[in-house]
């Protein structure tokens, strides 16, 4: 296992869609909370990982509108914390644990977006990652199958 909490080998495997782009989020979520620990705000490590990843030339956007569409008419936006690349988002809490309610969150900013990937960094006591995969050819869908978790 790598310093960053990685294990290289897991990493290997092809089957991760932006596997090198989520690797290097992780280690910059890593390196955040490394050095600053639990207990802050969302707002505090939001900022905290946009520096840490703009440092690895890594572009990306934070708080991003992501429109909600219904019949042809926008009807509202979400607020995706980071979109990096234009390919995953990355959506960030700061709380004891991850709950189904923070998946529901993420799985809703894919849905409503062209993007596939996303990200949950939870800085809580305990660091904790969760990856979501929502394919753009099973959204128009919706089953519930289309959503995986790697």
């Amino acid at each position: 296992m790598s310093k960053s909490g990685l294990d290289d080998q897991e990493w290997d495997s092809e089957q991760y869609k932006h596997q090198e782009l989520t690797r290097a989020i992780i280690a910059s979520f890593y390196d955040v909370y490394n050095e600053l620990g639990h207990g802050f705000l969302e707002s505090i490590y939001e900022r905290a990982i946009t520096i840490a990843l703009r440092a690895h030339g890594i572009a990306l956007q934070q708080q991003l509108p992501l429109p909600v569409w219904f019949r042809g008419e926008r009807i509202g936006d979400f607020r995706a914390d980071l979109v990096i690349a234009n390919a995953v988002i990355v959506e960030i809490k700061a709380c004891r644990l991850l709950e189904s309610c923070h998946e529901a969150q993420l799985l809703n900013y894919l849905r409503s977006s062209d993007i596939e990937v996303g990200l949950l960094l939870n800085f809580g006591p305990k660091p904790q990652i969760k990856r979501l995969v929502f394919a753009n050819e099973k959204k128009k869908n919706l089953c519930p199958s289309a959503l995986t978790c790697v």
